[in-house]
Order: structure tokens, then sequence, then C-alpha cells
């Protein structure tokens, strides 16, 4: 995507074990370890998904920074939106082909919420950043061929535009690596912002 030629980025404690945030992150070139937060995600009905991922997002990275306070966190959290409809992880494969049935042939945003913290000396950023994704029409058998090709149960809305994506999505207004799940370009700009060795 944008491998970066900045090289004043603060190492990182990554909060989460998602291998695709892990892949999105080498390529912007930045130090990090994997600290998995394993803090659950919540979902409260009177929020919008934009707020659902930046509640997230804060809640896992506090989590390891309270364990690390002098290190540099960063946790991050997908919520699939539809109107004021959220689409979390997929709980059976049931569940998985009602969401992609909702959202065949719609526009609906993908939002993840970032938070970069470190509690020594303290300092906090949160955003949070949305695509717009459009389904192709899809009918039941084209929904249940897609996932029978990928591992929908770690994926917001059931699906991951990284894999066999143009089965089902016609196309897409905004970030690519924000619905694989980390804003690179937002993050990238953030980094930049944060104060040399801290």
């Amino acid at each position: 995507m944008m491998p970066s030629s900045h090289v004043n980025f603060p190492p990182l404690l990554l909060a989460s074990a998602s291998p695709r945030r892990a892949e999105l992150l080498r390529e912007l070139g930045v130090a990090f370890t994997i600290l998995r937060s394993d803090v659950p995600e919540v979902a409260p009905e009177h929020l919008s998904p934009a707020e659902t991922a930046q509640i997230n997002a804060y809640r896992k990275a506090r989590a390891v920074a309270k364990r690390h306070p002098d290190a540099v966190v960063l946790g991050a959290d997908t919520v699939v939106g539809l109107g004021v409809e959220q689409f979390a992880k997929p709980t059976d494969l049931a569940d998985a082909e009602r969401m992609l049935a909702r959202l065949q042939g719609r526009t609906h945003q993908v939002v993840t919420g970032v938070c970069l913290l470190r509690q020594r000396p303290y300092r906090q950023r949160l955003f949070v950043v949305g695509t717009a994704v459009t389904f192709r029409r899809l009918h039941a058998g084209q929904i249940r061929r897609y996932l029978e090709r990928i591992h929908p149960y770690d994926k917001a809305g059931g699906y991951g535009i990284q894999e066999e994506g143009e089965l089902i999505v016609k196309s897409i207004n905004g970030s690519f690596s924000n619905v694989v799940g980390l804003p690179l370009e937002r993050l990238q700009e953030e980094l930049k912002q944060w104060p040399p060795g801290q």
C-alpha cells in the first residue's frame, strides 16, 4: 500500500491478534510487538458504529497500556454499519449468511476506530475513519459459495475485502486498508505527529 520513508515512528505495542492489522503495520514500516488485549468488545445499542469502534479501540489500548505504561499502544476496532444497524463478527455460519444477505445490493459503512495511547507521560490520540462499501446484488447461493472460501468468524460483517472480495464488492469509496482493519493513511499522519522519543 504505502511503505513509509519516515523513520521516526515510535515502536508500538499492537493490542490486537489480528493478522491483517499486523500485516498492514508491516507495510507502513512501523516497528511493533503484538500484545493481545483480550478485552471483550462491546456494542451498546444507543451508540453509532463510529462511537462503538472508538470505545472498543480505547478499551483495548487501555488494557495493554495499564500493564506497559511507558509504551505507545495501538488499539483498533472495525465495525460494519448499515444506517444505525451494527454488524460485528458473526457467531456462526447462519449469522454470517444473514449479515451478507442484509448487505447485498447496498452501500454500507466500514468504520475503524484507532487509539494511540501512552500512560507515562500521558498522551492519547483517538480517531475514526469511515469507508463506503457497495456490495453486488447476491442471491443465497452466491453468499454460501463466498462463505465457503473464507473464514468469516473473525471479520466484522462476515466478510474480508482482501479475501475473494471481488466476488461480493462492487465498489468502495475511501481507504481500502481501513476496510481491511487499519486506516494506514490517517495512522501514518498521526504517527508523524507523535513527539520523537515518546
